[in-house]
């Protein structure tokens, strides 16, 4: 796993698609830090941070698609199934580059943070709550991209399709307003990622939240391993 966590890392700055990534994230952080806190001359990040939910949602595409259809496409995907480690291992090793890219786009959020507390005190409580919540929702849809990625060898197909389920996801809400009971409701506020996302925003740190990001992220890796088992024995 070590050895593929290595490879794909560096891959991700061998090419354009790190730089891409981190640039465009940056552009647009900056971009809201500006605009909520340096113009509204305020500490409180919590319109950052619900600014960034879609920023992410947007991007998470172009860090998944070449995870899984990269190999396909160069046909090194078979050579990679006989080599001497697990599925699991495979699959974690791509899955955790990605989210080594993720973590050093987040991290400019520290530094946002840093600048503000140079002025002025800042509720570090609430801005590492927003933290954690972009991070776990972060993870969740790393997971989804790659599973997506594992169904494709086209990485425009898997980007346009991780954008896809990432838009569906931003909008699952707007369904609530049309279902016709309360359970149905109950039901699409409980899969709704904005709205777990958002009690992080709100400061509220929700073990069931953690659990919900944690549980989507294991379950579409696990996903990923039987599309790559199926591979394997076809």
């Amino acid at each position: 796993m070590t050895a593929i966590f290595k490879r794909e890392l560096s891959a991700y700055f061998s090419s354009a698609v790190g730089f891409i990534f981190l640039a465009v994230f940056f552009a647009f952080g900056g971009f809201y830090f500006f605009l909520g806190n340096v113009l509204s001359n305020t500490t409180d990040m919590r319109a950052f941070f619900s600014s960034i939910f879609s920023v992410i949602m947007f991007l998470i595409p172009i860090l998944t698609m070449r995870l899984m259809s990269e190999d396909k496409k160069l046909k090194t995907d078979q050579a990679l199934l006989t080599a001497p480690v697990g599925l699991y291992g495979i699959v974690l090793g791509k899955y955790l580059s990605a989210v080594v890219v993720y973590l050093a786009a987040m991290a400019m959020t520290v530094v946002y943070a840093v600048t503000l507390a140079a002025f002025a005190p800042i509720d570090l409580s609430l801005f590492f709550g927003h933290l954690l919540g972009a991070i776990f929702l972060g993870l969740a849809l790393i997971a989804i991209g790659e599973f997506i990625s594992s169904l494709t060898e086209s990485q425009v197909i898997a980007a346009v399709a991780s954008f896809a389920v990432m838009m569906a996801l931003m909008l699952i809400d707007t369904l609530s307003s049309v279902m016709p009971t309360q359970f149905l409701k109950d039901v699409i506020y409980g899969i709704s990622f904005y709205t777990r996302y958002a009690n992080f925003t709100l400061g509220v740190l929700s073990i069931a939240d953690v659990i919900f990001f944690l549980s989507v992220a294991g379950l579409f890796l696990f996903f990923t391993v039987r599309v790559l088992e199926k591979k394997r024995w076809s």
